[in-house]
């Protein structure tokens, strides 16, 4: 199977993309499974944060250009008669995978290996900490084919970099090198790309030993308060999210183990 999905015993699920004879570029089938590990990620409570990954020089080349494009106008129609499956994907696999119809509030890790273009990019935008080897290059190259980033991009990435730094990726079209999306605010680090999954796997230690749900919510926070359409919208989403994360038993565990002058045992719940 192209998308591998490894949990380990630290909580930790790493996602690998397995199309290097396509640049990990993804076709209808690859989309879908990539989104069910999503949710494969997002329902085992034992899950914690993910990393997403590529096998060899290439992280994710977006849509299979050759297989998808062409099968654009069949999904529309299947849409419009109020079918939500094709071969027991979701029609909106695309749109799951880069979290644009679909939402993931557990931390993800990007792991950049190589070129992240197109729905690589657009996948990105979804993703929380952000790592890549030197050799890594960004752009939102659809404008260069006559297509649009339809997949998130347009609509986050002004929000997650200043409008200059945005328009840069959005109207060049460009292939911008890991040193500039770093400059830019794209990216957190770089790493040697042999380093890349074992520097994520650090990040990913830095989050489990914080309580899940804590992490979640917060997560799930910021999402929805920064989507909100007034301050005070927000602060409600941030009321309601504080009293949930206050009922959980780790609520009562964190402040036992820190009185205790011990590492606390989160449970999840």
């Amino acid at each position: 199977m192209p998308i591998h999905y490894e949990k380990d015993d630290e909580h930790v699920v790493l996602v690998t993309i397995d199309r290097p004879e396509r640049k990990n570029s993804l076709d209808f089938e690859h989309f879908g499974d990539l989104a069910l590990a999503w949710r494969r990620f997002a329902e085992d409570d034992d899950a914690w944060v993910a990393i997403l990954t590529g096998v060899g020089d290439s992280y994710c080349a977006g849509a299979d250009l050759r297989d998808l494009v062409p099968m654009f106008k069949e999904l529309g129609e299947r849409v419009a008669r109020g079918e939500t499956e094709l071969d027991g994907r979701p029609l909106t696999a695309g749109t799951d995978a880069v979290f644009r119809s679909y939402q993931v509030y557990k931390p993800i890790i990007a792991a950049v290996n190589g070129p992240c273009v197109a729905g690589g990019m657009e996948m990105l935008g979804g993703i929380d900490i952000r790592i890549a080897c030197p050799e890594a290059v960004f752009g939102v190259m659809e404008p260069r084919r006559g297509l649009f980033a339809g997949g998130g991009t347009t609509a986050r990435l002004p929000r997650q970099l200043p409008w200059p730094a945005a328009m840069e990726f959005l109207l060049t079209a460009e292939a911008i090198p890991a040193p500039r999306a770093l400059e830019l605010g794209l990216i957190n680090e770089i790493v040697p790309r042999d380093q890349l999954v074992d520097r994520a796997r650090e990040w990913a230690r830095r989050i489990t030993v914080n309580a899940p749900l804590a992490v979640q919510g917060t997560k799930e926070s910021a999402l929805r308060c920064f989507a909100a359409g007034s301050l005070a919208e927000a602060y409600e989403i941030e009321s309601e999210i504080s009293r949930r994360v206050f009922d959980t038993e780790d609520a009562v565990e964190g402040p036992k183990a820190f009185v205790e002058k011990r590492p606390p045992n989160w449970q999840a719940r």
